[in-house]
């Protein structure tokens, strides 16, 4: 009796080397758009949320400011927070729809067409 999953596979039963596919240059395109979106991204977020940080510890008089009624800058701010992490999961869900998947897609279906 099989132990293994039915989805599950270790290689293609041509011996085709999926190191060989990392090296290719279909992946390494793959791979950079990845990279070009998220990790600059991700630093600007980092960046931001440190600013935020930095500002609730050493500047709580300009964190206290009042903007509305009982809302100050820190509330408006931590909101934003928020409301940042939001938009960036939806903009990467995008650009992963339109970049990523398609380029993902294209090399898996090459991998079982040599299978």
């Amino acid at each position: 009796m099989d132990s293994a999953p039915e989805n599950e596979r270790s290689a293609p039963p041509d011996g085709t080397d999926y190191a060989q596919v990392q090296q290719s240059a279909e992946f390494g395109e793959l791979r950079s758009t990845f990279r070009s979106f998220a990790f600059p991204l991700t630093l600007g977020f980092i960046a931001w949320y440190l600013l935020y940080v930095l500002l609730s510890n050493y500047a709580g008089g300009f964190m206290a400011t009042k903007v509305a009624g009982n809302v100050n800058v820190a509330f408006v701010l931590g909101l934003a927070q928020f409301l940042t992490t939001f938009v960036i999961a939806w903009w990467y869900s995008r650009h992963a729809a339109a970049k990523l998947d398609p380029k993902g897609e294209a090399i898996k279906n090459r991998l079982d067409g040599e299978a």
